[in-house]
């Protein structure tokens, strides 16, 4: 794509209710714009595209240990809530409305009512288990004092999962199967993450791990051992302190965590108080055992430039980035900067890379200040050095360069992507 025909509004001037890297940094590279002031956002052309990167990683992984995508209406009928017992529970954060046929609904902030009526419409029989419903959709949270821009907003985007079984041992199967699924997704967006047991909350259950990004600015307390895979939320592990010993022999340390996932042992809870049944092998009705399980696809978003950013602006991982490589023109009115650029903009895009051209006619500070800024993984800057036969090769990551033959740089990126 080309920089002077996409909207990427940029800007130099930090959000007067910004305190944390990831709301600075979304907002003035152009990624996000605030709604006002009340925790909501739009996502504009590039926050989008990155949006749908982190979806379709999601997405990729849970289809391939066989979960089924489906898409839940964002409206619920409150009469849902009122069965499961947690319509009082909530309390003000459910933003609760009236139709004109004076019914109540409310908007969803999280689906495990919505999900059971679903199945208990359309399943009958022992011979459907197991199953494990998931969608990726909107949910909003009326929060008491939005703040730290998608990491905690009102609206965002979910994926939320539901699992239905026949007895508990087939439930916990699928609860492993889920943390392993987990643990790739978070992988592949190159993040570092803990696996922590956690309290189930207003959610409920009698099991459930968090999956933490690592990172300062987080809002809970985790408590890790760095030799084995131990994590635990301190809200679990109330009495252990930093330099305890961890069973595996090492000592235990204090850290702050993001928490991005969290994953449920449910039993029949939503099952029993929404009268979900399916009729067993001897023929009788039996309430489901349930796990349900949740990614906030849009706090990942904040959570991958929370742990990675330096003072100039974002550095996204390989899976998350809006483009590949961003070719930059140093002097638009040089015919042979211009000749370059064009000719591996074209080269890049037969190949298959993602890559911005910048070619606007701006100053060449202004467009290295909006590179280092955006963050794209790499660029190449077509400059006065051309006149030797060079360019420059850039990595965002500590801002990394390299001269390059032009000769090769065809070459290198073509290997390289």
């Amino acid at each position: 794509m080309r920089f002077s025909k996409l909207l990427i509004p940029t800007t130099k001037e930090t959000p007067n209710d910004a305190t944390l890297a990831s709301h600075i940094y979304l907002i003035r590279a152009g990624y996000i714009q605030s709604v006002g002031d009340s925790g909501l956002y739009n996502y504009l052309p590039l926050g989008k595209k990155i949006l749908d990167k982190v979806r379709a990683v999601v997405k990729d992984e849970l289809d391939k240990v066989g979960c089924q995508e489906v898409s839940l209406s964002f409206v619920t009928p409150q009469s849902l809530w009122e069965e499961s017992g947690r319509a009082e529970e909530y309390g003000k954060e459910l933003l609760r409305f009236k139709d004109r046929k004076d019914n109540d609904y409310l908007l969803s902030p999280t689906n495990e009512e919505a999900m059971v009526n679903l199945v208990r419409n359309s399943v009958r029989s022992y011979k459907q288990l197991p199953l494990n419903l998931y969608q990726i959709n909107l949910k909003f949270r009326d929060e008491i004092r939005p703040r730290f821009g998608l990491m905690r907003g009102r609206e965002f985007l979910m994926k939320d999962a539901y699992s239905f079984h026949s007895n508990t041992e087939d439930m916990k199967r699928e609860f492993a199967v889920m943390e392993e699924t987990y643990k790739k997704i978070f992988t592949r967006l190159g993040l570092d993450f803990r696996v922590v047991q956690a309290d189930s909350g207003q959610i409920g259950g009698d099991g459930s791990k968090e999956f933490m990004i690592l990172a300062d600015s987080g809002e809970d307390d985790i408590i890790v051992c760095d030799a084995c895979d131990y994590g635990a939320n301190i809200e679990v592990a109330q009495d252990a302190k930093e330099g305890d010993s961890c069973e595996c022999g090492a000592s235990l340390r204090m850290t702050k965590g993001i928490e991005a996932g969290h994953i449920f042992q449910l039993g029949s809870k939503y099952s029993e108080s929404l009268k979900a049944t399916f009729l067993n092998e001897q023929g009788k009705s039996q309430a489901y055992e349930m796990g349900t399980y949740g990614i906030g696809v849009s706090r990942l978003l904040a959570g991958i430039i929370e742990q990675n950013h330096d003072d100039k602006g974002c550095i996204w991982t390989k899976e998350s980035a809006p483009f590949d490589l961003q070719i930059i023109i140093s002097n638009i009115k040089d015919e042979a900067q211009v000749a370059l650029g064009e000719s591996l903009y074209k080269s890049m895009r037969s190949h298959g890379v993602d890559v911005l051209l910048d070619e606007r006619k701006d100053r060449f500070g202004a467009k290295m200040k909006d590179y280092e800024l955006m963050g794209i993984p790499h660029a190449v800057v077509i400059g006065k050095k051309l006149s030797d036969n060079l360019v420059e090769f850039v990595t965002r990551k500590e801002m990394q360069k390299e001269e390059i033959s032009v000769n090769e740089i065809e070459t290198l990126l073509i290997g390289k992507f």
